[in-house]
């Protein structure tokens, strides 16, 4: 199914958010993955191989070492996750005049060829009425003139939402949706070209099995850091591998690590051998160990008041239960096991974290799932890098404006990005991650597959 179909597919999602009022980013946690988890057969051809496999990946990463530790627990700190609710403000009509006059003036700047100074007039009318469907519109036109097909479409989509009946906006987007839906697909196509490129490596690749231990301290590391955690890598590394503490640094922070730790090895034991099986009770189990030495009177129940995260009003605690067994009815449904992995996914991270069923620790239990699905189906867990953190929550923006394709295509690119971390490391280059560092740039560039 392609990806519009999809977003077709959630309409009452988009309803259920219309409804809502003003609606838009949904989370700040947000977290990474950097193969925390080895990948396990391709999904038609290696689906009996997968257990074995992901057994041999928990001896690599799971860190047998429970025992060790019998009735170990960390301290309880209380934490509440609920943000003030700050609505957008309207425009004036004053406001609405001065952007449309920015139209009308980029308008002639582009009939005397002066593009640079078009394209600068649409973003500002954009950015004083950002619901300003004629400023959307034209700004499409001329990125579609630049070649950049999938964001004028996204802006096509946009004006539609607003305005469903926009002439222009129509006949814009009859031309653009089906050249973006053959760019996605193409994409997809490559993706799972070097999915087989992995598969392909020998499991018992020494560079395969030092690249995949790095990895776990590296997704524990972002994904506590994207939320605030000061703990370094080195200090992630010696909370885990001696279980002393960090002196100078919050308990509440180790614990944190510490959470992560024991959920990373409950998904590893129980989930990855199990395809097309998901439950409620599974959720909570995760959720149960990413909080619970935070705050185990919350860790692994579904939340009792309303909270708000940004603009985003998650429902109504009365609602969280069923809309959690709507949630998992399709997760375990053949619609959503027939889509593309990547797909199947992104989505299942996006309504998880759209129901935002839990106090604290909705992002982190999240990706986890959307990670569980991804193995389940031979594809390696993704990256999502603190430093990818401005785009991640824009196009979780997106999405809660009715365009969930941008998030999906960003969970594609933080795909093949694990992909070629995983050919890389295990061909003619040195064995390494990228250093845990803000300075560190996103990762735009792949490798080519060759066939």
């Amino acid at each position: 199914m392609t990806l519009i179909a999809m977003a077709v597919l959630d309409k009452n999602w988009v309803t259920i958010r219309n409804r809502c009022g003003w609606v838009a980013v949904l989370v700040v946690l947000v977290g990474s993955l950097l193969v925390v988890f080895p990948p396990g057969g391709i999904e038609d051809q290696c689906r009996t191989a997968l257990k074995s496999f992901s057994l041999l990946s928990y001896t690599l990463w799971g860190r047998n070492d429970v025992s060790k530790y019998p009735g170990q627990t960390g301290l309880a700190v209380a934490s509440t996750a609920i943000e003030l609710l700050v609505l957008k403000p309207k425009p004036s009509a004053d406001v609405k005049l001065e952007a449309k006059a920015a139209v009308n003036q980029a308008l002639e700047m582009k009939r005397q060829g002066k593009r640079e100074k078009a394209h600068r007039l649409l973003l500002h009318s954009l950015k004083m009425d950002p619901d300003y469907v004629d400023a959307m519109t034209e700004l499409g036109i001329f990125l579609e003139e630049e070649k950049d097909i999938i964001q004028a479409d996204y802006l096509y989509s946009k004006a539609l939402t607003i305005s469903p009946c926009n002439e222009k906006a129509l006949v814009n987007r009859d031309r653009t949706l089906p050249l973006v839906e053959e760019i996605d697909q193409r994409y997809f196509s490559i993706i799972d070209s070097k999915v087989k490129k992995v598969m392909a490596i020998p499991k018992g690749n020494s560079a395969l099995r030092r690249v995949m231990e790095e990895s776990y301290y590296h997704h524990i590391f972002h994904t506590v850091a994207i939320e605030g955690n000061t703990l370094t890598l080195s200090e992630i590394r010696h909370i885990i591998e001696t279980r002393y503490a960090v002196p100078g640094k919050s308990l509440e922070e180790q614990n944190e690590v510490i959470g992560m730790h024991a959920a990373m090895k409950y998904v590893n034991t129980t989930l990855i051998s199990r395809i097309g099986s998901v439950t409620i009770s599974d959720i909570l189990q995760i959720h149960r160990r990413v909080l619970g030495y935070v705050d185990p009177v919350e860790a692994g129940r579904f939340r009792t008041n309303q909270v708000f995260v940004g603009h985003h009003i998650p429902p109504h605690p009365r609602d969280v239960e069923k809309q959690m067994q709507e949630f998992v009815q399709w997760l375990n449904s053949d619609d959503a096991m027939n889509l593309h992995p990547v797909e199947f996914a992104a989505l299942a991270h996006y309504k998880l974290v759209y129901i935002h069923p839990f106090v604290d620790g909705n992002g982190r239990t999240s990706r986890l799932i959307m990670n569980v699905i991804l193995m389940q189906a031979g594809y390696p867990p993704i990256t999502i890098r603190k430093e990818q953190r401005s785009e991640y929550y824009h196009v979780l923006e997106m999405a809660n404006e009715g365009d969930v394709r941008p998030f999906i295509r960003l969970i594609a690119k933080c795909t093949e990005t694990t992909l070629d971390m995983l050919i890389i490391a295990t061909t003619e280059h040195a064995v390494a991650l990228p250093e845990a560092n803000p300075s560190f740039p996103e990762c735009k560039q792949t490798i080519p597959v060759k066939t």
